[in-house]
């Protein structure tokens, strides 16, 4: 089973989030996106509790039978860093049939040589970046660069940081998250 991992905070899980993950999953053939909500990241403020993130994450990716949730960064607490994170899912599956990989943006590959052990990482999985506007190899360590495989996708630009700023100044954020996401950040009166 090819099995693509996909950290974040998802603070909300948006449109962009389930673009990338599904258009991903199709074009390099995974079996399965496995969404793993971060604990603490080690570079990120969070705004919204784990249990609030956890249950929009739950909610937008309800339905969809190559998408699931992993709580292995919650289980593990504390700090969630990905060389971990990996390494504990690689014990926790089928090691000779199962191939892993790691998803992240093109954003976060920037600051990647800057991760608790990078080159480990690139040891353990694949990591698939996902290319987004602006982004230019040439500011990537070849060492990385030679490493890692580019996602054949359309680049999407949403981010939860403008999502959570447009809900602050009354704007729409229709079409950025799922309408069950929307009621759920409504009705849990999240970003205000």
């Amino acid at each position: 089973m090819r099995i693509c991992l996909f950290g974040g905070t998802f603070d909300p899980p948006h449109i962009g989030h389930l673009l990338i993950a599904q258009t991903v999953c199709e074009a390099d053939d995974f079996d399965k996106i496995l969404f793993i909500p971060a604990n603490k990241p080690p570079h990120k403020k969070v705004n919204t509790s784990l249990e609030d993130r956890l249950a929009m994450l739950n909610i937008a990716v309800e339905g969809n039978p190559n998408f699931e949730i992993s709580d292995v960064e919650i289980r593990r607490g504390g700090i969630s860093y990905t060389i971990d994170t990996v390494k504990m899912v690689k014990e926790e599956i089928d090691r000779e049939n199962d191939e892993i990989f790691y998803l992240i943006g093109s954003d976060s590959l920037m600051d990647f040589r800057n991760w608790k052990d990078p080159r480990g990482i690139l040891d353990e999985c694949k990591v698939v970046v996902a290319i987004r506007p602006g982004f230019r190899p040439s500011d990537i360590p070849a060492w990385i660069l030679h490493r890692i495989q580019f996602a054949n996708i359309p680049r999407f630009e949403i981010s939860s940081t403008n999502i959570r700023h447009r809900w602050v100044e009354n704007k729409t954020i229709r079409y950025m998250v799922t309408l069950p996401v929307w009621d759920y950040i409504d009705e849990h009166n999240l970003y205000s």
